[in-house]
C-alpha cells in the first residue's frame, strides 16, 4: 500500500483483518460519546442504517480533520432486533441478556465505513447481514459467556462469529468480512482503484 491509513476505531478485529492483508494502520481512535449521538440520532427518528452511516462518518471526519494527508477509515455497527438496537454489554450479566433476547429469533447487523482525507470524503458502504440463533438455553449461554469473556464485551450482541460464537447460530446471510465490522473486499478494491494499493 502507497498511502499510509488510519483507523479511526479501536477495534483489533478491523485492525487484525486489515493486517491480514498487509496493510498496516495506525490506529486512532475517534473517542465520541457514541451512546449521546445514537440518542440524538434516534430522537431525530433515523433508522438504524442511517445512524451507523453518520457515526462512521463522524469517526472519520474527526480524525481526517487532524490528518489531511492520510486516508482514515472510520467504521460503525448497529444491531438491531424487532426494532429494539443493542449496544456493546459491559458485564457479565449484560451479555447473557443480550444473547438471551436474540435467541430464536432473527437479527439485523449493519456496518457501515466511510474513508475521509483532508476533511473530504472518499467513499462510503454500508451493508446488511442477516442472523438467526438457535434457541439457546439458559445454562448454555452463561456457560458460553463465561468461557469467553472479557473479549465479549467488545461485540455488540455479545457473540463473535469467527469464534465459538458460530455454534449460536442456526442461519447467517451477509459478508463474513462485513459481520466482522469492515466489508474488506469492497475497501480494498476501492483502493486499488485509486491506486492506493498494488499486487
Amino acid at each position: 500500500m502507497h498511502t499510509p491509513l488510519i483507523l479511526a476505531s479501536a477495534s483489533e478485529t478491523r485492525a487484525r483483518l486489515l493486517r491480514n492483508t498487509g496493510i498496516l494502520p495506525v490506529i486512532q481512535p475517534a473517542r465520541l460519546d457514541e451512546a449521546a449521538i445514537r440518542d440524538e440520532l434516534s430522537a431525530l427518528g433515523l433508522d438504524p442504517a442511517r445512524q451507523a452511516e453518520v457515526l462512521a462518518e463522524r469517526k472519520a471526519m474527526t480524525i481526517s480533520a487532524r490528518n489531511a494527508a492520510t486516508i482514515v477509515l472510520g467504521g460503525d455497527q448497529i444491531l438491531d432486533c424487532e426494532g429494539r438496537i443493542f449496544a456493546k454489554p459491559h458485564t457479565q450479566e449484560e451479555t447473557c441478556a443480550q444473547i438471551a433476547a436474540l435467541s430464536g429469533r432473527q437479527h439485523r447487523l449493519t456496518t457501515a465505513v466511510v474513508a475521509a482525507r483532508g476533511g473530504e470524503i472518499l467513499w462510503r458502504h454500508t451493508v446488511e447481514a442477516h442472523l438467526t440463533m438457535h434457541q439457546i438455553p439458559e445454562p448454555e449461554i452463561r456457560a458460553y459467556v463465561a468461557r469467553n469473556w472479557p473479549g465479549l464485551k467488545h461485540s455488540v450482541g455479545g457473540y463473535k462469529i469467527e469464534e465459538e460464537g458460530l455454534r449460536l447460530f442456526s442461519r447467517i446471510e451477509g459478508d463474513y468480512f462485513s459481520i466482522l465490522g469492515l466489508p474488506l473486499v469492497e475497501f480494498l478494491t476501492f483502493l486499488r482503484e485509486k491506486g492506493d494499493i498494488g499486487s
